[in-house]
């Protein structure tokens, strides 16, 4: 007799364990997908590429030509190789340049010129020319402004003027060195 009650309880422990086996797989949220891992991805890449940036009020803010474009995936900002650029200033003058990279926010508002940057502006009519030669600047195209903090050397006909820092606001046509300013500056000769 004692067999026979031993033999239930192990039947029904049997019995009870796959009953309650089939009721956690049944309860059991489903596995969520396993995430690939890696780096990011872009979202497209362009080569040899001409882009045109406009601001919030339907104007050209800048344009962009460059070997290599890639906007990553998640992320509304530009990576550009190597561009060639030009800003429009308010007045319609315009500064022509180069960088070896760019970063352009998703609003085309801010343009971040990485490595060597050299920037010219052609003379036209009042505005003399001047060229612009320093690394790692900042652009705001809404507010036509640009800064750094790298040495920086502006030329003008008859002036060269070197310094750490510079600002630059292409409404008013004013450029400013920040620390260590040395320049070098030509005699203007005066018809009498």
């Amino acid at each position: 007799m004692r067999d026979r009650r031993t033999l239930f309880w192990v039947i029904a422990l049997a019995i009870a364990a796959g009953i309650t086996q089939l009721l956690v797989m049944w309860l059991r949220p489903p596995p969520k997908p396993v995430a690939i891992v890696g780096p990011p991805r872009s979202s497209y890449e362009l080569d040899n590429f001409t882009l045109h940036a406009f601001a919030q009020d339907g104007k050209l803010a800048f344009t962009m030509t460059a070997p290599h474009l890639a906007r990553r995936e998640g992320n509304d900002s530009l990576y550009v190789n190597a561009p060639k650029y030009f800003f429009v200033a308010s007045d319609g003058s315009t500064w022509d340049g180069t960088s070896q990279y760019a970063w352009i926010s998703s609003d085309n508002n801010t343009v971040k010129l990485i490595g060597k940057v050299d920037m010219r502006r052609p003379p036209t009519g009042k505005i003399s020319e001047a060229e612009i030669h320093t690394a790692d600047a900042t652009v705001w195209t809404q507010d036509k402004r640009m800064a750094t903090a790298a040495p920086s050397v502006i030329q003008e006909p008859g002036s060269i003027l070197r310094g750490v820092g510079m600002k630059a606001d292409f409404n008013t046509r004013s450029l400013e060195l920040l620390s260590d300013v040395h320049g070098t500056l030509a005699p203007h000769s005066h018809p009498h």
